[in-house]
């Protein structure tokens, strides 16, 4: 009896477990699968739809999105775009380790004031500096170029070095120390030895630092005056209220690239590469 009593125990929580876990994707699923129906509307209108859904469909929306360029130019916008989030992804990820290496493995005068610092600041949203952002793109004339948008995501990419720092703290110091007594510089140690055994990181770090500024509305909506230089985020919001299944298009178009980097980088994406390289 008492087996029994703990199997039906055991099979209730299961079921519990997996209901709240059906509600809990059904919520988050809800609203993907509405943005994905409404993209497929034939009418283009959101004052058509019969209750949540479009009352007919049809693809016209995709096909307007890519050719109907007089007014809403939706592929340069798509291209402008992948160009700042690359740009940004590159530079900041190199940023972001060099920040986080330093800050693991070198001990130096101010190190913990520094790293308490970045903490605060990191605590304070983004958008309480956009004034002073403005002015200081003003002073160097960066106001309507795609450059001054990837310095920014790119400067403030080292703010969040800290995930990147504990990665590095698991690798064991005393590969770089058997690397120095044959001889290796820090800059070797740091190519030959870290990095390769640092790349779920750097891979993790590319990833977050593409999809930050691919998404980002409220700098380049504050920086980018000319309509030809929009990103997709403020482009998108430039619609009409009649053209809402294409601002349902686009927006489930622009979830490709972030999907297709994803697959194309999960293989790299390995936890624990350095587990038994050093015999303690």
């Amino acid at each position: 009896m008492k087996k029994r009593g703990l199997k039906l125990h055991k099979a209730v929580d299961a079921v519990l477990t997996y209901c709240i876990l059906i509600a809990v994707c059904a919520i988050f699923l809800f609203p993907i699968l509405w943005l994905v129906l409404a993209s497929f509307s034939k009418t283009g209108s959101i004052y058509s739809f019969k209750g949540f859904f479009p009352s007919a469909y049809s693809f016209d929306s995709f096909r307007k999105l890519f050719t109907d360029t007089e007014m809403y130019n939706y592929p340069r916008w798509f291209g402008n775009t992948l160009v700042v989030s690359l740009g940004s992804s590159l530079l900041g990820t190199a940023l972001t380790i060099l920040t986080a290496y330093c800050m693991s493995r070198f001990r130096f005068k101010s190190r913990k004031a520094i790293m308490k610092a970045t903490l605060v600041l990191g605590m304070f949203p983004s958008f309480m500096t956009m004034t002073a952002v403005y002015l200081l793109m003003t002073q160097f004339n960066l106001i309507n170029q795609h450059f001054g948008l990837i310095l920014i995501y790119s400067a403030g990419a080292p703010m969040g070095y800290l995930t990147q720092k504990g990665f590095f703290d698991t690798i064991s110091y005393s590969i770089d120390e058997a690397a120095r007594i044959d001889g290796a510089s820090n800059a070797q140690v740091f190519v030959r030895i870290t990095l390769p055994l640092a790349l779920p990181m750097i891979v993790y770090t590319l990833l977050s630092s593409f999809v930050w500024p691919w998404s980002d509305f409220i700098l380049p909506k504050l920086l980018l005056k000319n309509k030809e230089l929009y990103t997709v985020a403020v482009g998108l919001m430039s619609l009409d209220n009649t053209e809402f299944s294409r601002f349902a298009a686009g927006a489930v178009f622009i979830a490709v690239p972030i999907v297709v980097f994803y697959f194309a980088l999960s293989k790299f994406l390995i936890s624990g590469m350095s587990a038994g390289a050093v015999k303690q």
